[in-house]
Parts: structure tokens; sequence; C-alpha cells
């Protein structure tokens, strides 16, 4: 079913004041920081999928099991997203095309069916998390019972999606917003909580690990951290917002384009080390093990005081509102680049409630059906990230963008990592 959807691409091409100041930077007219605004914005909202309450659940659990142990997967998977986004971005910056765009040209329809059913099926898992995790922020912040709490949260979401209508400057100022609630939310708690320092940097920068478990929950940051739903929508945020008409053109907008990723994935990798410092520095310390949100709201509240355990709770409820837009606008990229198809936001919007709001009446534990839901993201970066690497070494497809040849190999080797982590969960849930 095709329609007027409201989609990332169809604002820019609605919305066409700010090409003008982005020519002017592109010419050098604009210097310094200034010179950079006009392009910042894709990686923000591509970040937010790296802040979703899936993270909350899996940092936490990290965090209270094995202290400051695992905060070097965080910076590890953080260094891999950057990688990842960039090529992502580039994509779209050189062939004017989204990823799924891409892989329909040159796959066989029956692969490009079976990447668009698997894509469709980690959407449903992020659209899980983020669905359940604000409806839990709203239940630990006002005592709204979960099933009331969903529907509120249906309601946020569809208002999010809302701001599309108003151009996409006003839905990347809306993300960003959001995400600096978020940001300085975990600051605050980062200082209330005062960490070990020096066991900070040693987790950060000491690789490490404390058994089986430990490698499965690092699977699953992994999984939460390096999102396959962003690879996907990121090269769509770029493919028309400011368009290139030649190589020099292209390489300069990249070059203002690796700046947004890069700055947006720090501050996205510093709110993840975050959940884990804040965790480790009061349920570790003090003999906890904590893998359950609900009991992480009221044990911070015990341990630091009922404005921690509201940040905490504020922050839970933003991540997943907003993220939950991104998960909807990612679905309309896969669908419409994989089968040529597209459906209303706001109905696909209200059919991907469904599975969480079935998840909440049968009484399943949230927490345990976030935990899960990054597993089964975890499963499905190979699927994009091994195409992405593909399209962006073919010097056919991306002209003189291509990658260098110790990029690709930087790429293979992350693919690499991510396909032997997948296998190792697979047994480890079979046997």
């Amino acid at each position: 079913m095709t329609e007027k959807s409201y989609s990332y691409n169809r604002l820019i091409k609605k919305e066409r004041k700010t090409p003008l100041s982005a020519e002017s930077a592109l010419r050098g007219d604009i210097k310094g920081f200034k010179r950079l605004l006009p392009f910042l914005g894709p990686a923000f909202i591509a970040s937010v999928a790296y802040l979703d309450p899936g993270n909350f659940a899996t940092n936490i659990t990290a965090g209270s099991q094995y202290g400051y142990l695992l905060l070097w997967v965080i910076a590890v998977s953080n260094l891999m997203a950057v990688l990842i986004q960039t090529l992502s971005a580039k994509l779209g910056i050189a062939t004017g095309k989204n990823l799924p765009e891409v892989a329909r040209e040159r796959f066989s329809k029956p692969v490009s069916i079976g990447l668009w059913i698997q894509s469709e099926l980690v959407i449903i898992a992020t659209d899980l998390a983020e669905f359940i995790g604000a409806a839990l922020g709203l239940y630990l912040l006002f005592g709204i019972p979960m099933l009331p709490a969903a529907l509120i949260t249906a309601v946020g979401s569809f208002a999010i999606l809302e701001l599309q209508r108003r151009g996409f400057r006003a839905l990347e100022a809306g993300i960003a917003s959001m995400i600096m609630i978020v940001v300085l939310a975990f600051t605050f708690q980062v200082i209330m909580a005062k960490p070990d320092i020096g066991a900070v940097v040693t987790g950060i920068f000491t690789p490490n690990f404390q058994g089986v478990d430990s490698i499965l929950l690092a699977a699953g940051i992994l999984g939460a951290t390096v999102m396959p739903h962003a690879i996907y929508l990121h090269s769509s945020l770029t493919q028309n917002r400011i368009v290139g008409n030649n190589y020099a053109e292209k390489k300069q907008i990249f070059k203002l384009e690796l700046m947004d990723i890069i700055i947006a994935m720090v501050i996205a990798g510093a709110v993840n080390m975050a959940m884990v410092i804040t965790s480790a520095a009061l349920f570790f310390k003090n003999g906890l093990v904590v893998e359950d949100l609900e009991t992480a709201f009221h044990q911070f509240g015990q341990l630091a005081g009922p404005s921690f355990a509201i940040s905490f709770g504020l922050g839970l409820l933003i991540a997943g509102l907003s993220s939950s837009s991104v998960g909807t606008m990612a679905g309309d990229v896969v669908m419409q680049g994989f089968i040529k198809k597209r459906i209303n936001l706001y109905l696909r919007r209200a059919i991907t409630t469904i599975p969480p709001l079935v998840i909440i009446i049968l009484g399943i534990d949230a927490t345990k059906a976030l935990v899960m839901s990054q597993v089964i993201l975890s499963f499905g970066i190979a699927f994009a990230l091994i195409p992405l690497i593909i399209f962006t070494s073919n010097k056919n497809i991306m002209g003189e963008l291509v990658n260098h040849r110790i990029t690709s190999i930087v790429g293979w080797i992350i693919a690499a990592i991510v396909v032997s982590l997948n296998l190792f969960l697979i047994v480890e849930m079979l046997f």
C-alpha cells in the first residue's frame, strides 16, 4: 500500500531553505563552527538508536554484576559504531540511495525479500525495547500501571512523529533536545554516584572477561550499541539531505558529516558508559546484583536519594519515546528500499505497538524482554553490516568515495567479530 508517507527524504525535498546555507558552507563562505551547522542532524537521529531502553537494561546489569569490568566493551562498540555509521552515511552521500535500495539493485529478488523480512523482525525487537522502556519510565515516575502507561507512550510516539510534518530541521531539533535531556540526567547521576575514577579508567582501557556470562552480556551490549536499523537509517538520512553535484562537493559533504557522526557517537558512548559507571558505583560496590530496571529505580532512590531515581526514570522515559520514532522511520526505509512498498508511518507505529502491548498484558517481565530484544538485535547486525562493507568497497558504486583498503579491512574485522559473537550466542542459547 502506497500513500503520502511523511518520510525523512520527502521532508527534505519539501524543505529547501537549509541547502542554501549548506552551499555557502561548501564554498567556504562560512567559517568555523557555523560551517558545520548545516550538516549537523543525521547522526544525532541515528544515535538515538544507541540510547534506547535496551541499553539501560544491559548496562545496568553489566555494572551491577561486573562493576567497571565491561566498560571497554562499550568503548570498543562505540568505535565500531563510528566506522559503521560513517560507511552508512558515505553510501547515501556517494550514491543518493540508501542501503536497502542499493541492496535491492545488487541482489536477487528473493535475497532482497529475505533481507527485508529479517530487518523488519529486528525493528520489531527494537520497537519492543523502546515501547516497553518508555512505558516503564512512566510507571516508575508516576505510578501509572503498565497498560495505561503503554497507551500514553503510544500517544507520545505519535506526537514525535508529528514533528516530521514541520520539516526535517524541526525533527532533528526535537530529537537533539531529547538526547540532551538524557545526557543531563546521566551527567547528574555520575556526579552523585562518585565513582572510582581509577577503576573507570582501568575498565575502559583493559579488555577482560569473567566467565561465559560476562561474554554473553558483552554480546548483549554490542547488540544494544551497534544497532542494525541505525545502519539502514543513516544512509537514508544523508542520501538527499544535501546533494553534491560532483566529487569535490561530495567529499566535502562527507568530511562535514563525519564531524556530525563523531560528535553524536561520542555523546552516545558517554551516556552508555555513564549507565555502567553509576550501576557499578552504587550496586556493585554494595554487593547488589540488579537485573531489573524497576529494582534499579528503587535501589537508586534508597542509595542516592529520590532525585537520583527520578533522573534515572526520566532518562528511561525520554530515551524510549525518542527512539520509538527512529525505529518507525527505519521501518519505512527498509520497506521502501527492499521491496518498493511504503505504508503510512502512523499505521506502522500503530501496528508495532501490538507486540509490546501483548507482552505487558501477559505480564512478562519488562526487563527480561528488553535484554532478549538486544540479543535478537545482535543477530541482525551482520545482515546490515556485510552488505554495507561490500557496497562501500565497490568503486563502481561509490566512485571516488570508495573505501580505502585499510577501511575495508577494519570493516571486515568488525564483521567477523560480530558474526563470531552471534554464533557464540546461538550455541549458548541452544545448549
